[in-house]
């Protein structure tokens, strides 16, 4: 009879499209960026964010996903736009639709979760070098031109 795995398997992904939501946060020109620790899009630079609980408004949702993965406090300034990530897109992580905002920071410093092993603060002109979740130049750029100068 084999060994028992150490570590549970993941679980299958979800059967159904679900809605998530993420934040361009800006800090004196820059952009965070968080790197994920594990699949899909491991080793991947994105923004933070996550599922939308059932009852759970968007704007409630993403200051509670910012806050969980890394503590920070933002102002949510509005919708930056949207990306699908479907199955086949999504290193077979499900099928998501994410609703992306532009939000400036407005307190307390990164601490990560196990989500993401890395975070940096950048220049959007200077992110170009870095491996990139699909479509986020352009949620990067649509969340910069909401953010006053």
């Amino acid at each position: 009879m084999p060994a028992a795995s150490a570590i549970p398997p993941s679980p299958p992904p979800p059967a159904r499209p679900q809605l998530a939501v993420s934040a361009a946060i800006f800090r004196d020109d820059k952009i965070l960026l968080v790197r994920r620790a594990r699949s899909p899009a491991k080793g991947f630079y994105t923004l933070p964010g996550g599922r939308v609980e059932f009852g759970e408004s968007l704007h409630t949702a993403l200051r509670r996903e910012v806050d969980e993965e890394t503590c920070l406090n933002i102002e949510i300034i509005g919708l930056a736009g949207w990306r699908e990530a479907l199955p086949a897109t999504s290193g077979g992580g499900g099928h998501y639709l994410i609703m992306s905002f532009a939000a400036r920071w407005t307190a307390r410093e990164p601490v990560l979760n196990d989500e993401h092993d890395d975070f940096r603060w950048m220049a959007p002109d200077a992110i170009a070098d870095l491996k990139l979740t699909g479509g986020l130049v352009e949620v990067i750029a649509a969340a910069r031109r909401l953010i006053p100068a």
